[in-house]
């Protein structure tokens, strides 16, 4: 189905000074470390802000990482409410042909909820001990490592818990977790398409691999904060909210201590505490911020591994932003933030269109080159060819070398996008003689490669700006389609 536009109105009419909102921007665009993607203001129900940097755009899913998690746990809230799962059940209760193999008491002890708070009792991330135990069924290989502690004494980020958690629920309702929370969620909340990666079970990971558009972790966040209702039909159980979203176990130090860090506010059922509020996140800084003091969702993609500065700049700009009531004569400066949310863009990479030519230099150089690495990386070679339409530049892979490559058009100004063979985004050029140097942005993805051939020595060096936390082929740096 079509999602419907969420309920708009200007900043001030909801008490949010523009100020406020150009102030973060600025701080965002200033940070070297930080990439933004996109940002959504909510505000007392309405969208206030909302903005892409181009190349990114608001229709496009983007991979939210662990903000994935958010949504399993709500698949598991309204699995319980249905009567399909018991949070205080043991987890091997919903795995019986493990029983013979899981003899460990602490994992036998382990229940639901401990799973879904992140407290199954070991004190390390587990995934690949999980996949390598055995790769066909990653819960049972979880299930045989025995916690290193009681379950629900300690937390310990960790994503077999979750993916355990998912399971259960794709198990006792036969469906994926995107086909199980179509008609119950998203379809209600007006979400469109969102894509989910799966494991070679099968099964939606749950942990991660979700895209969606920022649009749907908006929606979500606002759910949230109206306690599951939405336009006056409730969504989620009554009293989920709050079970989701209190911190049930320390994650670092002193739960509520104002003066930490936000990821050592505590932890509930896959949402954290926040220093104000409480959030879904995302690795590079897909964010979902719920702030019930203030009436307000803010929902963020990015590229950044300074995720606390993003974070920091939310409270040190937005949160004063945020008055008791409408503000009167603002009308000007909300127009002025309308018309700078709609020309964000990320700078393009520096490069000319064509070869420089100089002394010794020739285009033909250039023209059929191929290159080989020049040391470890996502790519081993780079074809460069001329037609009389420019330049094309093709990537191969680490994989497959027949199934591994990417064309791209370069040469034009800006940003040159292309949807084949997948969603990219291409900008630079030559940056002197005998370099060329250009960014690659996988547009359903938080993730850039940065691509540097030297013609002197015939070698190409490409590095990742943010390094995807899942392996696989340069093609594959996509939504998953096929997907529910």
């Amino acid at each position: 189905m079509s999602a419907s536009a969420l309920p708009t109105s200007g900043p001030a009419a909801q008490g949010v000074d523009a100020a406020g909102v150009h102030a973060f921007l600025d701080a965002l665009e200033a940070a070297p470390e930080i990439e933004p993607h996109s940002v959504m203001i909510m505000r007392h129900g309405h969208l206030v802000a909302s903005g892409w940097w181009a190349p990114y755009t608001a229709h496009r899913p983007h991979l939210l990482y662990s903000l994935s998690k958010s949504f399993t746990g709500t698949a598991a809230g309204v699995a319980e409410a249905e009567g399909l799962l018991d949070f205080d059940a043991p987890v091997i209760s919903y795995f019986p042909e493990f029983e013979a193999d899981i003899t460990d008491p602490r994992s036998r002890a382990m229940l639901v909820r401990h799973v879904a708070s992140m407290a199954s009792g070991h004190t390390r991330e587990t995934v690949e001990e999980a996949y390598g135990r055995d790769p066909a069924e990653p819960v049972r290989g979880f299930l045989l490592l025995p916690p290193d502690r009681d379950p629900g004494t300690v937390f310990a980020y960790n994503q077999p818990t979750t993916y355990t958690l998912g399971a259960i629920v794709q198990r006792v309702t036969g469906q994926s977790l995107s086909a199980y929370l179509r008609p119950r969620l998203l379809d209600p909340l007006g979400i469109g398409e969102v894509f989910w990666r799966r494991d070679r079970t099968g099964r939606e990971i749950g942990f991660s691999g979700l895209h969606a558009t920022t649009d749907a972790v908006a929606r979500l966040g606002q759910l949230y904060l109206n306690d599951g209702l939405w336009e006056g039909r409730r969504l989620l159980p009554e009293g989920w909210v709050a079970r989701a979203t209190r911190p049930r176990i320390p994650t670092g130090g002193a739960m509520g201590d104002v003066d930490r860090q936000d990821w050592d506010q505590g932890y509930g059922y896959q949402f954290w505490t926040s220093r104000h509020g409480y959030r879904g996140d995302g690795a590079y800084g897909q964010f979902c911020l719920v702030l019930p003091d203030h009436d307000a969702v803010i929902a963020t993609t990015a590229a950044t591994e300074r995720m606390q500065d993003v974070l920091n700049l939310v409270w040190e700009h937005l949160l004063p932003a945020f008055g008791p009531g409408p503000l009167s004569g603002r009308e000007a400066a909300d127009a002025e933030l309308r018309r700078r949310l709609d020309r964000l863009a990320l700078p393009p990479a520096p490069g000319a269109p064509v070869p420089p030519v100089g002394a010794g230099d020739r285009v033909e150089d250039w023209a059929a080159a191929r290159f080989t690495a020049s040391g470890a990386g996502p790519v081993r070679g780079v074809a460069l060819d001329r037609d009389a339409d420019g330049w094309t530049l093709t990537l191969t892979g680490d994989g497959d070398p027949d199934r591994d490559r990417v064309r791209l058009r370069i040469g034009a100004e800006g940003w040159t996008v292309a949807e084949e063979p997948l969603p990219t985004a291409v900008s630079g050029g030559w940056t002197g003689p005998g370099t060329l140097a250009v960014d690659v942005v996988f547009l359903e993805t938080p993730h850039r490669l940065a691509v540097t051939c030297s013609l002197a020595d015939k070698t190409v060096a490409a590095r990742w700006r943010t390094e995807p936390l899942e392996r696989g082929r340069l093609t594959s740096r996509r939504a998953p389609r096929g997907s529910v």
